[in-house]
């Protein structure tokens, strides 16, 4: 399967664009590929390039060409930013769009102009009308999946999608966000990275809200101290590997379920790139060194993630402060550098052996447990979750970083401006950079 990730300011921009006239309209789409472990091809939108009237051989209400000049152009830059790159236009009506006779004869001739000049890439065409869009290959018939990210998951057209269906044990969940939101979830590969106090909640509510395919990734095994707070763990589980225990409980709910269970730290590049085949991330650790990994993997991979936490503050044997968090990373939307959320000399410090955080004269000793109790995990966890079926589900839920202030009983909207020159979510960072940058991870 081919998708085309479209960041949804790029797919307004298209749609505002070449539906804002009488006469059809081209753009061309950058986009990075990279190919997840499925041999599933993503193509990464990375930016938009509109012609200027002079860019146009021909152009009306039902045809417009552009001048080979432009094809030129664009294709050498793509060639050296190593990017595909798919060649948009418009179609007249309401209707879901078709590609026309003409629309395959113009294709022929881009395809054999790239297979000479740039045949490295995977290319595509991509066709809108007031009625929706449609992808393909480039000249060829096989179509692309198209979606928009952002705040909200938007599928724009599948290729390979059928009537919405559910087992009936869903009904309940369907009166809520309809067949094809439950649809949705049920198509959706999701990992979940830690599987201690939040992560294990919010494995077992995804299973029973009907998704089938996990990807769990935690170093750790069950200790006896994990016992109060670890969801479906149990004395019989100490030194069972904390992904295996999520996994028995999904599997005990959903049979047929696929689980991939890793045993390792998200830190380590290796372990952080089993990530790129999933649809979305739950951050469910406790560390800034594996923040900053899995928020680079979201933008730079355009792969939301949804981080979560929860402090509770002890100082002279009483409870000074309880707060949660649960955060959207995703385009258009700040990070957690944007937020001032990440410290940097923990993640140093995360990122470092343990003989490099030894030598270190700045590091000194190891971290003190955090205080825990499952009730407020499981609010976070919900509320985290709550977050998911927003983005993917339809749910009408606004916010997108929520702040939970357990003390006062209090429930917050935060909103940060992303910051033009983020080396994180901007476009002049890591954004849809994709496999043409390195993780911000451990190689070893």
């Amino acid at each position: 399967m081919i998708e085309l990730v479209l960041p949804a300011n790029d797919a307004e921009n298209l749609r505002g664009d070449l539906l804002g006239s009488d006469t059809e309209r081209c753009a061309v789409v950058y986009a990075r590929s990279v190919v997840s472990v499925d041999r599933v091809i993503r193509l990464l939108a990375h930016e938009v390039q509109f012609p200027a009237p002079t860019d146009y051989l021909r152009k009306g209400r039902l045809e417009a060409e552009l001048a080979p000049e432009f094809v030129a152009r664009v294709t050498k830059r793509a060639r050296l930013e190593q990017s595909a790159l798919i060649f948009a236009h418009s179609h007249p009506g309401h209707e879901p769009p078709v590609f026309s006779r003409t629309d395959d004869k113009g294709e022929a001739r881009l395809k054999k102009f790239l297979d000479r000049r740039h045949p490295e890439a995977e290319h595509g065409a991509l066709v809108i009308s007031a009625g929706g869009v449609r992808a393909r290959r480039l000249g060829l018939a096989e179509e692309i999946r198209v979606s928009s990210l952002g705040a909200i998951h938007r599928v724009l057209f599948d290729p390979s999608s059928t009537a919405a269906s559910h087992p009936h044990v869903f009904d309940r969940q369907v009166r809520v966000f309809g067949a094809d939101g439950q649809a949705a979830i049920q198509r959706l590969r999701v990992a979940v990275v830690g599987l201690g106090g939040t992560g294990s909640l919010v494995a077992q509510q995804l299973a029973h809200l009907g998704v089938r395919d996990f990807i769990f990734i935690d170093p750790d095994v069950i200790e006896i101290s994990n016992l109060n707070r670890v969801a479906n763990a149990s004395a019989s589980d100490v030194d069972q590997p904390k992904v295996d225990v999520a996994a028995r409980y999904v599997r005990s709910v959903q049979p047929s379920a696929s689980v991939s269970t890793i045993r390792g730290d998200v830190v380590h590049a290796q372990i952080a790139r089993q990530l790129l085949s999933a649809d979305l991330i739950f951050g469910c650790t406790d560390s800034h060194g594996s923040r900053a990994v899995m928020q680079q993997v979201a933008y730079q991979y355009l792969i939301p993630c949804i981080d979560l936490g929860v402090t509770i503050a002890v100082r002279h044997g009483s409870i000074s402060h309880i707060f949660g968090r649960v955060q959207l990373l995703s385009p258009t939307l700040a990070c957690l550098t944007c937020d001032g959320l990440l410290d940097s000399n923990e993640v140093r410090r995360d990122m470092m052996t343990p003989f490099e955080r030894q030598a270190d004269p700045y590091i000194q000793g190891d971290r003190e447990p955090a205080p825990a109790v499952m009730s407020l995990n499981g609010t976070v966890s919900s509320l985290a979750i709550s977050l998911m079926l927003a983005v993917f589900a339809g749910v009408p839920i606004n916010g997108r970083h929520l702040l939970y202030n357990a003390m006062s009983s209090s429930l917050r909207t935060a909103r940060a401006e992303p910051k033009p020159q983020c080396f994180v979510c901007s476009r002049s960072g890591a954004f849809a950079r994709g496999n043409s940058w390195p993780l911000f991870a451990r190689e070893d």
